[in-house]
């Protein structure tokens, strides 16, 4: 269990990097539209679609590592008064409800893909099914993550929850 930790440790150390870099991608193309627009008085046409694209892929990758470190949303109040093990139980069926939704996420999205691959974006040139892209491939992260959460759980290990404890790779 700690080699697949660390494998996925890798996992979301670069999807964490790719979002960072998209961010910073992002901010500076729109910085360029700006620019272009109002001092240049002439407008890029790409960069408002691009931006969006960008920007769907560090959301969906940074919410997948997000899920991996515990920081997704969750209604922790009675958690506070039941046993541990009856905490542990629940945490486990928390993550396998996110498993159900990022399931959701993987054939949803390929399917909005597939049906979106056929058009052209016309801006950027290239497959509609590139704007759907990024929800297959945070979908798929969040299952492995979810299922490596209830792993590590199931072998003794700690899961990272909101506000108490790093995770351990």
């Amino acid at each position: 269990m700690t080699n697949v930790a660390r494998v996925t440790s890798v996992m979301a150390r670069v999807a964490l990097w790719v979002s960072g870099v998209g961010l910073v991608l992002m901010t500076v193309l729109i910085a360029c539209q700006v620019f272009w627009r109002y001092v240049l008085n002439d407008s890029i046409s790409w960069t408002e679609p691009g931006s969006v694209m960008i920007m769907g892929w560090f959301i969906f990758l940074g919410a997948a590592v997000g899920i991996r470190e515990g920081y997704h949303l969750s209604f922790d109040i009675m958690l506070h008064v039941v046993p541990h093990r009856v905490k542990l139980m629940l945490h486990t069926v928390s993550d396998v409800v996110v498993i159900g939704f990022g399931a959701g996420m993987v054939v949803y999205g390929t399917q909005l893909a597939i049906n979106a691959a056929p058009n052209t974006l016309p801006s950027l040139g290239i497959s509609g099914a590139f704007d759907f892209m990024p929800i297959v491939a945070g979908g798929v992260l969040v299952v492995l993550f979810s299922i490596e959460r209830i792993a590590r759980r199931m072998a003794g290990m700690p899961t990272a929850r909101f506000g108490e404890t790093e995770l351990e790779d």
